[in-house]
């Protein structure tokens, strides 16, 4: 078997690796081997990879030919793994905080939280824009209509999107009955003055990979739910509801998160509301759509390879994935321990913020308080942007995308740092690629490790195809793999830390390619698309693998109308500057949003 031997990159240690400007590291683009396959095709590929011998020798080259081996499994590193993203808290523009943030103390209640979130913005004024949580708000307030009649139209829309004509496949589950009670409550404490707080009454969607009552988790699957009982609401979301959101159902993702598509066989594909040709993103498909067309101005999704931000950049939203840690993970199905985060999708920057004030925060009231670092909320109705802002910018990286959304990210850029005086530093960030490969086979890892159990009693006929394919690979991923990508990731780690010393932001493209087009041999089947799956998660990863904090702001369309968005990656903890950014690049981009296709005016007379 000498003929499969590989040998792999022998890297040099991290500190004597340049990431500066003039840097003479290798751009590796992605070298993705793998034909799209759909319908019959991935059937065969799959029975192929289940074969005893002939699935491993598949496998094997399938992972040489994709550059695993070299990058990751026979990697030789100096570095030691790091298997866990955390990170103490070092400050960052204190002075400036202090005049243009508001500090919290942790320890108050989500009720308490969102209350001084809400002082830190302010009534928006715009030509198109989705109706906002303080809209909502307002409109309860002012007794121009009430959360009851608002969660009628709501499900009269819900209804309208699954006929035939749209099958948006927003939700994999809904109760009507739970809705209009939840909706019922909160009229009467409109009708009483005492609502919970500016959230009381507005709906929000939860990702189905994450317990929310009375509903079961099903993790876009068939049969988690049958494993695996919902017993209570998530720790996000209970923080929700005592705030007095509307909980309105369990959103559509990709089959257990493993897919950047949103295409699901068991549930249908969420279709873009901008163009229901196209797919929504993948795995929090449902959560962003239903934002875009303007069912909910937030929902919540989990980011574990970009699965909050892609589909937010491709469906016209916001998506804020906060750092490791910032949001509790209980009560979240256990798909990916160390790179899964809680993160929001939202029509506008101010909405992300007031939900990311209410789900913020310790498990518990009796945990100790010195476990996370103090929160601040960015002065958003602040006429004066914090001066002195460097983003950190890598050409190469940053140009390796579709030539629109170069071109649209490049001008919101300029944009950004004409307005406001803020500089663009040159920077490379090394070994983009190999970071990619090293968290795939973290997270192909951590998702196998999670359902071992469940798979060995499960029928194979309860999975997707695709499904199939993708828990074969990541079942093939060895301990030595696994040990690699944990030195990989604290390589990557120390290479950011210096980036950052440098500047207080990493901004790029959100994905590299525009929403495609959904194909009719995917309905019974997926699709397998890694070229299209590595563009996409192509600036996503080091939000995940390496814990840090990211948001998505959309900026521009392409010649299709589809919408593009801009990313900025931030310091661990540092989540209000980097809201305070994408509000910025907001109040620049925001005049020239459009409407999607599939759009509901919730709150319109």
């Amino acid at each position: 078997m000498g003929f499969l031997n590989a040998k792999g990159e022998i890297y040099k240690a991290s500190e004597d690796v340049d990431v500066g400007p003039n840097s003479n590291e290798f751009y590796l683009q992605a070298n993705v081997k793998a034909p799209r396959m759909a319908g019959f095709l991935v059937k065969v590929f799959a029975w192929f990879l289940e074969l005893p011998i002939f699935g491993s020798i598949m496998l094997y080259f399938l992972k040489r030919n994709n550059l695993i081996h070299k990058l990751v499994t026979f990697a030789e590193l100096q570095e030691s793994p790091l298997f866990v993203p955390s990170h103490n808290y070092e400050g960052g523009k204190e002075e400036e905080k202090e005049k243009e943030m508001k500090s919290v103390e942790y320890g108050g209640s989500p009720r308490e939280q969102v209350g001084q979130a809400f002082g830190c913005i302010e009534a928006p004024k715009y030509r198109f824009s989705r109706w906002t949580i303080l809209d909502y708000s307002t409109a309860y307030n002012s007794k121009q209509i009430t959360p009851l009649k608002v969660m009628n139209r709501f499900l009269s829309a819900v209804q309208q999107s699954s006929s035939p004509s749209m099958q948006m496949s927003f939700f994999i589950n809904f109760d009507a009955d739970d809705i209009l009670r939840q909706a019922t409550e909160s009229t009467h404490r409109y009708q009483q003055g005492e609502p919970l707080s500016v959230l009381d009454g507005v709906p929000i969607a939860i990702k189905d990979e994450i317990d929310c009552m009375p509903y079961p988790t099903t993790g876009g699957t068939k049969w988690m739910h049958k494993v695996r009982r919902c017993k209570d609401d998530a720790v996000c979301v209970k923080r929700l509801r005592s705030c007095g959101a509307i909980l309105v159902g369990k959103t559509n993702m990709h089959e257990l998160g493993a897919g950047t598509s949103g295409i699901n066989p068991h549930y249908g594909t969420t279709r873009n509301p901008y163009n229901i040709g196209r797919i929504a993103g993948g795995s929090s498909s449902g959560s962003a759509a239903v934002v875009a067309a303007g069912l909910c101005p937030a929902a919540l999704g989990v980011d574990g390879g970009g699965s909050v931000r892609m589909p937010a950049a491709l469906c016209g939203v916001v998506g804020l994935k906060p750092s490791f840690g910032r949001v509790s993970h209980s009560g979240v199905l256990p798909l990916n321990w160390t790179v899964g985060m809680v993160g929001i999708l939202a029509g506008r920057v101010e909405d992300a913020l007031l939900v990311y004030s209410a789900i913020s925060g310790p498990k518990s009231s009796d945990q100790s308080k010195t476990t996370l670092p103090k929160l601040y909320f960015p002065l958003l109705k602040s006429p004066k942007p914090l001066p002195n802002i460097r983003l950190a910018k890598y050409g190469e990286w940053f140009n390796d995308c579709s030539d629109a959304i170069r071109v649209c990210c490049c001008q919101a850029l300029a944009k950004l740092c004409d307005s406001y005086g803020w500089k663009t530093i040159e920077v490379t960030v090394p070994e983009i690629e190999v970071m990619r490969l090293a968290h795939y086979v973290t997270i192909g890892s951590e998702c196998t490790a999670s359902i071992a159990r469940e798979l060995e009693k499960l029928n194979k006929e309860e999975l997707g195809w695709d499904a199939r394919v993708a828990l074969s690979v990541y079942g093939s991923f060895s301990s030595q793999e696994y040990l690699n990508a944990q030195r990989i990731r604290n390589r990557q780690l120390q290479f950011h830390k210096r980036i950052f010393s440098k500047a207080d932001v990493i901004v790029t493209p959100t994905t590299g390619v525009t929403a495609y087009t959904i194909r009719n041999d995917t309905r019974e089947t997926g699709e397998l698309d890694y070229i299209n799956g590595a563009a996409l998660v192509r600036y996503q990863i080091a939000g995940n693998f390496l814990g840090l904090p990211a948001i998505t702001i959309p900026v521009g369309y392409d010649r299709s109308n589809l919408p593009i968005g801009l990313q900025f990656i931030g310091k661990p903890w540092d989540e209000s500057l980097l809201i305070h950014i994408a509000f910025a690049m907001q109040e620049l981009c925001i005049s020239e949003y459009k409407k999607p296709e599939v759009f509901w005016d919730l709150l319109g007379k």
